[in-house]
């Protein structure tokens, strides 16, 4: 069932707009997987949950394991990014933060390091073929991810490796993974240290309740925090005090159980507070959505009009890791994009 009409939908393509909370595994294309799985020679039975478009929890969690089986080698992590940052500038996405987790596999010859220029270099290459055939360019940054599996040694390896990335497009460290496991005390001093180093950060938090690491993380104020569903009073009134951005992700949260309905999501209370929310897709090729669709759904949902839709868009530059003059020239080109459509509306 559709959340959006296709008038807001028509009009939401035509919207530039600035992705900040996507993971590179959970947006490839359910083309390359199928074709990557049955390379692999995985269970023929898959291929009806890679076809499928509207998954179940359960399913999806299914295609994340055949996804983290097929993306082995650097090629294919070099590929899927490329792809992934195609399909974001298809959608009229003109600014990408992609964020993935460093992986080591010994038996593929796969460092941390490695399958970080690996993503790197798919960032680079698709970068070049969208100029070119969208005639518009898309601006691409990546985040390392800690997963909450990591214990310090491993969290502090990976904030080294984003400080020593910095000049090559990585710009913030993530926090996330399965939020009932760990603990923040493990993570943090390494948070500390990616702050130290110039790093931004952004943490998953509040996916499930956890009021004490909740609290932990408003206290750290990291720059952004992601979901942000599992608020008591204290905790929502402590959070709007910080003023930290939230990316919200809203089929993701449904679709993952984390919230009941569209016009229950908690998008409505943050946005009528006037706190700063960014519309963010998750995982797009997993959760069969687009940040084009992402915005026709809240338009639907909380009854947005196309002019707070433009506000929603624009605004999310000041919440991106760009430096204050990269983020001043997104800002003109936001700006020159809404002239050129005013004008061919009167026309």
């Amino acid at each position: 069932m559709q959340h959006y009409t296709k008038e807001d939908l028509k009009f939401c393509r035509e919207l530039p707009k600035t992705e900040l909370h996507a993971h590179l595994n959970g947006s490839l294309r359910d083309a390359t997987i199928r074709e990557l799985a049955t390379k692999r020679q995985l269970d023929p039975s898959l291929t009806k949950l890679i076809e499928k478009g509207d998954r179940t929890l359960s399913e999806c969690f299914k295609l994340f394991d055949i996804i983290h089986r097929i993306t082995t080698d650097h090629d294919t992590i070099t590929r899927i990014t490329s792809e992934a940052v195609e399909d974001f500038a298809a959608d009229n996405v003109r600014y990408l933060e992609l964020r993935t987790t460093p992986k080591t596999r010994s038996e593929h010859g796969m460092t941390k390091r490695s399958y970080t220029e690996a993503v790197l270099q798919g960032m680079q290459d698709a970068q070049g073929k969208q100029s070119a055939s969208l005639g518009h360019s898309i601006t691409v940054r990546l985040l390392l991810s800690i997963d909450r599996r990591e214990d310090t040694a491993a969290a502090f390896e990976t904030v080294q490796l984003a400080a020593e990335l910095q000049s090559q497009g990585v710009v913030g460290i993530d926090l996330s993974g399965n939020p009932t496991l760990g603990q923040w005390s493990t993570w943090e001093p390494a948070l500390q240290e990616a702050r130290r180093k110039g790093l931004k950060i952004t943490l998953h938090a509040a996916e499930v309740y956890n009021p004490g690491e909740t609290e932990a993380m408003l206290q750290f104020r990291p720059d952004r925090l992601g979901h942000m569903c599992c608020l008591d009073e204290h905790l929502e009134e402590l959070h709007y005090s910080t003023g930290i951005p939230v990316e919200l992700c809203l089929s993701s949260n449904i679709i993952t159980e984390s919230v009941a309905s569209y016009t229950e999501h908690h998008f409505h209370p943050f946005y009528n507070a006037g706190h700063p929310v960014i519309l963010c897709t998750d995982d797009s090729g997993v959760f069969s959505t687009s940040l084009s669709k992402e915005f026709a759904i809240a338009a639907q949902a909380f009854q947005l009009s196309h002019v707070q839709l433009w506000q929603l868009s624009e605004a999310a530059i000041d919440h991106t890791f760009l430096r204050e003059e990269e983020k001043q020239e997104l800002r003109r080109e936001f700006k020159s994009i809404r002239l050129n459509l005013q004008t061919e509306k009167t026309l």
